[in-house]
């Protein structure tokens, strides 16, 4: 997932090589947490949070097989 997330975050920032990706790992759930410049936060969250949803949306079917809740969380980097 995290490698998923990645790529989907550089793509639409400006500074790809600011972003970074941390993955956490518990029994039920992966939380993966998202860091980007302050810049670039709009771009990934998007109007009203579309772009973050759907982020989310895309993660959540890509670790639909695994039988394990995922959570996308976009972190201030400040």
């Amino acid at each position: 997932m995290k490698e998923l997330v990645e790529v989907i975050a550089k793509a639409l920032v400006e500074n790809p090589d600011q972003v970074e990706v941390s993955e956490k790992e518990s029994d039920r759930a992966i939380v993966v947490e998202l860091r980007v410049a302050p810049g670039d936060m709009g771009k990934v969250i998007g109007k009203q949070g579309r772009i973050a949803k759907a982020i989310r949306s895309v993660v959540k079917a890509a670790a639909s097989k695994e039988d394990k809740k995922v959570i996308v969380d976009i972190v201030d980097a400040n």
